[in-house]
């Protein structure tokens, strides 16, 4: 009997591989004894699963077996290592299906106890698999030849297979593995190509031989973090499938969805196929993100990146293991291996491409909703913001300024004015953002409407598999989609937004239903027959088809067929409209994306959807947030307040004041709602919202140069707790509080009727961000008080954080002199940093055209060092220090050798202000 099996080899091998195989035959590298699969997992957890399947077989033995005998290497596979042989869905999997798939069937419902989702039909361990048949050393790794000999039950199996494997870093792994013979669709994304191997790699790599299987591991510590021995490869040309081990249970990303940060590995099957519906658990979501982040038992972290854009599902189990099944293209892995969380996420942007660098506006207050029904309407409220003083960047509209929700048009009598209310925003230091679909009318009378008949002339729709426009139905009505993968229509996208903007000169652009979203299942004449629109295995869509409110998997675009592109079509469609905003404003552009794939976030910022203003999508939001910095999207918030429903007053103050502190942050409603903008609220709830922003507008110049840390190299700007104690397993679960950075501590009220909040403070001290008074924590859950115009924020010791003095706008804050507050480490030691620029222009770090400082403390010594100066720098004065925690009262404070004024409180904060420094002169503050 053959079995799943791993290598164990003996003796030396070269530069982080070995192979281990069975039998004779020449190999390139050293070979070895063979063991059983579960090796993999170690001995001792071997040793348990067989204890305890020896006893679950012997009762079923005592108490009688309900059905047909089982053979006995069936029994031996324990329930939560049971890789699903059936997982098509609306079928009831008997044991004649299973069996004719030459597979296991326990009908595991009959059993006492048994859980949901444990599947009934599971590979044999002796499941025919392919064979390593050779292995040869190339400049960056290996190529290797996989061959089947027994067909699996997929229609067209690929019976050979190339294996390549590069050692591209001592820190990232790439495997690709794709039919032999003939070229197979790939995703045209723009990867790093390695020019040498890596040297020193931190990890191993073994195969196995008969059957092919990898075995990845971590050198410094021996965990196994891929072996894919424990199932078999299937690589036919529309079901691709590839399972692993996994070393722990803590597993993130593989977005889009709603839930938890940390995923349940009971049995969960996540979809990624992008599907335009309101958050919703279980659901396939707006984007597609194959990419996973493990933490590793000790604090180790690794990441894998699966580039494939095919509809694709990924199956968990408590082994724990994971399946990826994907219905196209090829196995394309990119392994991170850290060590440590931040680590992972700056090596898969440096695959996948970093974050732009947004605009300054961009950060700050965003205002919107779908039914200010007017220009004037829309005009009155960011009159009304002004009128209370509450912070605003930007006012947007939804779909309701178009002429019969057509795109690029203006409702000529509702929104007549508009171009008047951008002028008067612009004359007030703010912005305009404006809503485009992708879905063109197709109905007007030829000649009355150029983007339809031009995309048309030009031929830059999507087609039928008959070559005419597929024709679907969005907002306007009938509607034909952009294809956004023919450079011809980037072209013409960017003419068509040049006409508009000569009309009303919006500042962003705001891209929705972009999956794409069509009210119709597959076009107006619905899909045609055949394996692309209904392909031999179908992934756990929501809607049951790949066309299901969007267009035909079949329809033709300029760089593939859609069955291929469709989880790219909102990154593309991002792509085109950051490149025209760049030609059409000459500034930095601002893009708000709902579809989203990996690399987008050189493109655009996300916002989470069509919410719901109800307390969990409050808290649902946080772990989206934080899934999309995984991502390499940093830009990204959720509606604050809620998008469809009502909000009440006490949900939206605390919705605002979490909303505050999401990268993103913008306020939106749907129409027929009850307005939800600061406004419209009580003096106090007004008060509190007003009194948030104006925190998040202080913060400016530190959430600013968190995204500069971002666009330069990889780093998250929200932040999970777990990122900066990854040791602490206290941290690994934890959901409803975030960090800025690594230093701001983020704990809202994310329930009803309370006036204090249950949050978790990691080992150190840590300072009201208010107050400056300290709590030395030893890593507990802390009772916070949180009364209705409070949110809790504190600083983390060893950190210096710029801040500035808020106004309404960005544009007028960045005109204040800053505060520096340094949170002092138990041993007196800060660090921080300030990247300052002009806010909007492109390129200002690749030109030089930017100021960075380094604030250190020391011995009592702050030292500010100026380490890259501009023009821009010398505008802006630094004039407070706030220093917490110095524990003896000073006799004197030196600046630059000079006696300062100060002031000291009980609380331990010193405070030296009316400093009046210019920000591009060095200086040092000594306190005696």
């Amino acid at each position: 009997m053959k079995s799943y099996q791993k290598l164990r080899t003996a003796g030396p091998q070269p530069a982080a591989c070995r192979v281990e195989e069975e039998g004779a035959g020449p190999m390139p590298t050293s070979h070895g004894k063979l063991a059983p699969w579960w090796v993999g997992s170690g001995l001792l957890v071997a040793a348990v699963l067989l204890s305890a399947t020896t006893v679950w077989v012997l009762r079923q033995v005592s108490e009688g077996w309900p059905g047909p005998a089982l053979p006995p290497k069936c029994l031996l596979v324990p329930e939560s290592h049971r890789f699903d042989c059936y997982p098509e869905r609306h079928v009831v999997v008997t044991q004649e299906l299973c069996e004719s798939r030459g597979c296991c069937f326990i009908e595991t419902a009959l059993l006492a106890g048994a859980k949901r989702g444990v599947p009934w039909c599971f590979y044999p361990p002796d499941f025919p698999s392919y064979t390593l048949e050779s292995l040869n050393q190339t400049a960056l790794g290996m190529v290797g030849l996989l061959v089947r000999r027994k067909k699996a039950y997929y229609p067209r199996d690929i019976e050979m297979l190339r294996l390549d494997v590069e050692f591209e870093t001592d820190t990232r792994l790439h495997i690709k593995i794709t039919d032999a013979a003939n070229p197979r669709y790939e995703v045209p994304l723009e990867v790093p190509r390695a020019m040498k191997r890596a040297e020193n790699p931190i990890y191993s790599l073994d195969f196995s031989r008969d059957p092919f299987g990898l075995l990845l591991r971590r050198r410094a510590t021996g965990t196994v973090l891929l072996n894919t021995t424990v199932a078999p490869l299937i690589f036919a040309d529309q079901f691709l499938q590839i399972a692993t081990l996994l070393p722990s249970t803590f597993l993130y990303g593989l977005g889009e969805h709603r839930g938890p940060l940390l995923h349940s590995l009971d049995w969960s099957t996540l979809t990624l196929w992008a599907r335009d519906v309101p958050p919703t658990e279980s659901f396939n979501l707006y984007g597609a993100h194959p990419f996973y982040l493990l933490m590793e038992e000790g604090g180790d972290a690794h990441g894998v990146f699966l580039l494939n854009s095919n509809a694709m599902e990924v199956a968990l189990q408590p082994a724990p293991a994971l399946t990826w099944r994907t219905i196209g293209g090829v196995l394309d892995f990119y392994i991170f291996l850290g060590p440590d969380p931040n680590m992972v996420i700056q090596q898969y942007q440096q695959v996948i491409g970093f974050p732009a660098m947004p605009p300054l506006w961009a950060l700050g207050f965003h205002l919107c909703r779908w039914g200010y029904g007017s220009s004037n309407e829309t005009w009155q409220t960011a009159r009304a913001m002004r009128n209370y003083q509450i912070p605003q960047d930007a006012q947007w509209n939804d779909i309701d300024y178009m002429d019969g929700y057509r795109d690029f048009t203006v409702d000529p009598q509702k929104f007549a004015s508009l171009p008047s209310l951008v002028e008067d925003l612009h004359k007030h230091g703010q912005r305009y953002v404006m809503i485009l679909d992708p879905g063109i009318s197709s109905t007007n009378p030829h000649g009355s409407y150029w983007p339809f008949d031009e995309g048309l002339r030009r031929g830059l729709f999507l087609n039928t598999t008959q070559g005419q426009p597929l024709i679907g139905q969005v907002w306007p009505g009938f509607t034909a989609f952009a294809d956004f993968s023919n450079s011809d229509t980037q072209q013409w996208w960017l003419e068509n937004l040049q006409r508009f903007h000569a009309h009303v000169p919006f500042d962003g652009l705001w891209i929705d239903m972009n999956e794409p979203s069509n009210f119709m299942d597959g076009s107006e004449d619905g899909c045609p027959p055949g394996e692309l629109d209904s392909p031999p295995y179908l992934p756990a869509v929501l809607g049951g088809s790949l066309s299901a409110k969007t267009v035909c998997a079949s329809a033709k675009q300029k760089a593939s067929v859609h069955y291929n592109l469709h989880n790219l079509y909102g990154l593309m469609e991002a792509k085109a409209t950051a490149s025209a905003l760049i030609q059409i404003r000459g500034k930095r552009p601002f893009v708000i994306s709902r579809s989203t794939f990996p690399s987008q976030g050189q493109y655009s910022g996300h916002w989470l959807g069509d919410n719901r203003s109800q307390w969990k999508d409050m808290y649902y939001s946080i772990p989206g947030l934080l899934s999309f910095s995984l991502f390499g999207i940093p830009l990204v918030g959720a509606d604050i307040c809620g998008f469809s429903g009502s909000t009440s007053e006490e949900l939206c103050t605390r919705w605002m004041q979490l909303g505050a502190f999401y990268p993103f942050a913008r306020n939106h409603n749907t129409q027929n709602e009850k307005a939800q903008d600061p406004t419209v609220f009580s003096p106090a709830a007004r008060t509190a919202m007003k009194d948030v922003l104006l925190t998040r507008y202080s913060l400016l110049p530190f959430l600013y140069t968190l995204f500069h840390r971002a666009h330069l190299q990889g780093d998250t700007v929200a932040r999970p707790l777990f990122f900066e104690f990854p040791r602490d397993v206290a941290t690994l679960g934890l959901d409803r509080q975030f960090l800025w950075g690594r230093s701001l501590l983020v704990t809202p009220v994310l329930e009803p009727g309370v006036d204090s909040v249950m949050g978790y403070v990691p080992r150190g001290v840590w300072y009201d961000f208010y107050t400056g008074s300290s709590v030395n924590s030893s890593g507990e859950m802390l009772k916070m008080s949180a009364p209705l115009e409070h949110l809790n924020l504190h600083v983390r010791e060893g950190a210096i954080l710029p801040t500035q003095k808020p106004e309404t706008t960005s544009e007028a804050t960045r005109r204040n002199p800053l505060r520096l507050i340094v949170a002092l480490s138990q041993s007196g030691t800060a660090w921080g940093d300030l990247f300052w620029d002009d806010g909007d222009s492109l390129g200002t770090f690749e030109r030089g055209s930017y100021s960075y400082l380094v604030f250190n403390v020391t011995q009592n010594i702050f030292t500010s060092t100026v380490l890259h100066a501009s023009a821009e720098a010398t505008e802006v004065t630094i004039g407070t220090l706030s220093i917490f925690g110095v524990r003896e009262p000073p006799s004197k404070v030196l600046l630059n050798g000079q006696e300062k004024p100060f002031s000291y409180l009980g609380n331990q904060v010193l405070t030296v202000s009316d400093l009046g420094l210019s920000l591009s002169q060095g200086f040092t503050l000594q306190w005696l």
